[in-house]
């Protein structure tokens, strides 16, 4: 437990452990529960927002990643569901759901007619541009809580992590 700062559930769960098993080093567990009520409470933090405009989690990321494409705001399925790590199952889905809202349009590929394009449509755009909106000021507000300094670092030490785990094992 930091000097600096009050305890958290994870340090009670690591207070439990040492009295338990002192025989056994449980410090990653520090790193990985921290990291991972991190991650569920940004989520609700970020979900509330969302919810704001209409939108789930899933639906925002779907209509952003095809904004980040830029003009014409359009991918393939494939594209799509590997930038959001998904199975093609689960975007078939989501496809099917937001062709349903009127917020993405399926067509055939110019370049090849056995193959479909997914393009945001005008409303989805419209709605994706105000949602983009609330969405980056809520995330300022969240890490407004942290120095600018800490926030830095976290960024470049979470950069790390994730170069890590993302870089194959073996």
């Amino acid at each position: 437990m930091s000097d600096a700062l009050p305890g958290d559930a994870v340090d009670r769960i690591l207070e439990q452990w040492a009295r338990e098993r002192p025989d056994l080093d449980v410090s990653p567990m520090g790193v990985i529960g921290r990291l991972s009520r991190c991650a569920a409470l940004l989520s609700q933090r970020l979900d509330g927002v969302f919810a704001e405009y209409g939108l789930s989690g899933w639906e925002f990321d779907v209509l952003a990643t095809l904004r980040r494409a830029g003009a014409p705001y359009q991918l393939a399925p494939t594209e799509l569901f590997s930038s959001l790590m998904v199975t093609s199952g689960t975007m078939t889905h989501r496809l099917k759901v937001l062709e349903g809202k009127g917020w993405i349009v399926r067509e055939a590929s110019n370049q090849d007619a056995r193959s479909t394009l997914v393009r945001l449509s005008g409303e989805g755009f419209a709605l994706l541009e105000r949602a983009l909106e609330g969405h980056v000021a809520n995330e300022h507000a969240i890490l407004s809580a942290l120095p600018a300094r800490s926030v830095d670092a976290l960024e470049k030490r979470l950069a790390e992590l994730l170069a890590a785990l993302e870089t194959p094992r073996g």
